[in-house]
């Protein structure tokens, strides 16, 4: 095992290392009186019966007897403590791992989520936390317990009758040979295994999520058959695992008669050169079983092990990548904003030099309205995106009212800043909790935003109004509504800057005008920046800013672009309303 995997380990075990302590500490008691059972037989068996006596000195069988259900019955509650605070702290590594993974991913920046597939952060927060908590429940208190009553075991055949002892010894290599050779290839198998399960669950994922293109398109055949393909692989993987986990018990299975047959081979032919009594070999041929139980149990365990190794290290591939951690912590506090924003010579490319971005410089006043306009891929939307610093920007400078947004705490920066995107996201709960998202909003202010985004008429419609619980990504709601809804959470968090991205692109016309009245008025006092394809929209901003390829090529107000004969927004303007025309 890697120095990081052990490491890795050790950062999960430590904050579990009293309950370890005391739960070991149970599990050697235990262990005592396993060992002391059988040992209380061979005295009953070699002291008593073969000599016919009830009693010896101040010692009789039933007190014998009485010990050994008192064991019992001590060994069983202290068992059921065992078991159930293994099972409790399994439970705490759960909650542990879960939220830390969970709190990576809302601190993660978008670069993180771009790379990663939320069908795989899925499985790390499902499956593979499993399968680590399944070490804590069945794996380390049984480890330290199995250790301990082996080399107890070990210790007392020696002290009884070391000669053959040492005779019942000579299976254990091959015990262990075996499991080493078992397990790497078993190990092997399960990272292929693993692989090939990521790989299902995240098409499972994707196709959930993408159910109604899949619809839309008919590709359901195709898909069911991608599906078994990916299935096929992975029962293919699996398929070694199910023939090692069945060859390794069987190995120890005959290793275990096997020792057991030497015991007892030996006594009958006295190999060791002496009289052995019948408690004798009771007792060691009950602790030659009993060493085989926990070796089996060790064995077996591997497998847990290398699984939760696995994971471990996936897990935790995620959780040491810092570099993608935004800090919410440092930076400059903004109490208030005018609104003011400045590009100075930025270039930006989402990878390499691939510039989407070129040499970019413009200004927005406090106040101002500003649309940008240009073909799809020009880069409206990563200016939106570097305002918000959902990715850092290569060369230049970002102000805020003077300030770098660098030197901006991100927390404050992005609660100034409101976006509606064009396909807004809607949580399956209420519609009051999908506008004050977290926020303690009465019913009257959430009431009057609604009005103000002019979704009164739909969220009077619905049975429980305010309170109406959404369906999963607001499936219930048509597109037109699930703006509407934006519309009145950027209205109720009430943000310095606005930008709005094709935000009313699956609006009705009516609506339309209703909402823009609602914006207009917005506009007038805030700062505002919109994307937008029908150009309708915005004849009335005080700026408009042309891009083409990542670069600035034409800007001025509707007026002076649109009356330049040669002109891109010109060409681009005539082009919207012939199109609409015919």
């Amino acid at each position: 095992m890697k120095n990081k995997t052990l490491q890795r380990i050790y950062k999960m075990l430590r904050p579990q290392a009293k309950s370890i302590a005391i739960i070991s500490i149970l599990a050697i008691l235990i262990n005592i009186g396993e060992v002391v059972k059988p040992y209380l037989i061979k005295i009953v068996i070699d002291d008593y019966l073969s000599a016919n006596l009830y009693q010896k000195g101040i010692m009789t069988i039933g007190m014998i007897g009485a010990i050994y259900v008192a064991i019992v019955i001590l060994g069983n509650i202290l068992n059921f403590i065992v078991m159930t605070a293994t099972s409790m702290m399994g439970e705490n590594v759960i909650y542990s791992i879960r939220n830390k993974l969970y709190k990576y991913a809302q601190y993660a920046n978008i670069p993180f989520h771009d790379k990663t597939s939320a069908g795989t952060l899925f499985i790390r927060m499902t499956s593979d936390v499993e399968d680590i908590t399944a070490v804590f429940k069945d794996v380390i208190t049984t480890f330290i317990k199995d250790i301990l009553i082996i080399v107890v075991l070990i210790l007392m055949m020696l002290s009884l009758n070391y000669q053959l002892a040492l005779l019942s010894f000579i299976v254990i290599p091959l015990v262990i040979v075996s499991s080493v050779v078992v397990t790497k290839i078993s190990k092997k198998i399960k990272e292929m295994a693993k692989i090939a399960k990521t790989k299902v669950n995240v098409f499972l994922a994707e196709s959930i999520y993408g159910v109604k293109l899949i619809k839309i398109f008919n590709r359901q055949y195709e898909k069911q058959k991608e599906c078994e393909e990916l299935c096929d692989d992975f029962w293919k993987t699996r398929k070694p695992i199910g023939i090692t986990s069945a060859i390794l018990p069987g190995i120890m299975t005959v290793l275990e008669n096997l020792g057991v047959s030497i015991i007892v081979w030996a006594c009958i032919n006295r190999w060791v050169g002496m009289s052995i009594d019948v408690g004798l070999v009771y007792v060691f041929v009950t602790y030659m079983k009993q060493i085989f139980d926990p070796i089996n149990r060790l064995v077996e365990n591997f497998e847990t092990i290398q699984e939760a190794v696995v994971s471990i290290d996936k897990i935790y591939d995620i959780l040491e990548q810092r570099e993608y951690l935004e800090n919410f912590e440092e930076g400059k506090v903004l109490e208030k904003v005018e609104g003011k924003i400045e590009f100075k010579n930025v270039w930006f490319a989402y990878e390499g030099e691939n510039w989407i971005l070129k040499n970019i410089s413009f200004t927005i006043e406090p106040g101002q309205s500003v649309a940008f306009v240009g073909k799809t891929g020009s880069g409206k939307t990563t200016i939106t995106n570097l305002i918000n610093r959902f990715y850092e920007i290569q060369k230049g400078e970002i102000l805020l009212d003077g300030i770098n947004i660098k030197d901006i705490n991100l927390r404050s920066l992005r609660e100034k800043i409101g976006v509606i995107l064009q396909d807004p996201f809607v949580f399956a709960r209420s519609i009051k909790d999908n506008i004050q998202l977290n926020k303690n909003f009465s019913d009257e202010y959430i009431i009057k935003t609604i009005e103000l985004a002019s979704a009164e008429e739909f969220v009077n419609s619905l049975p429980n109004g305010i309170e109406e619980i959404s369906n999963e990504r607001g499936s219930s709601y048509s597109s037109g509504q699930k703006q509407l809804l934006a519309f009145a959470r950027i209205f109720a968090h009430n943000p310095s800057i606005f930008i709005l991205d094709e935000a009313t692109a699956n609006i009705d016309t009516k609506t339309e005008e209703l909402v823009q009245k609602s914006v207009d008025k917005i506009s007038k006092e805030k700062t505002s920046i919109f994307i937008a394809h029908r150009l309708s929209t915005i004849v009335n901003v005080d700026k408009i800013i042309v891009l083409s390829q990542g670069e600035i090529i034409e800007e001025g107000n509707h007026a002076e672009l649109v009356n330049r004969p040669n002109g891109y927004y010109n060409k681009l303007y005539h082009a919207y309303y012939s199109g609409l025309v015919e």
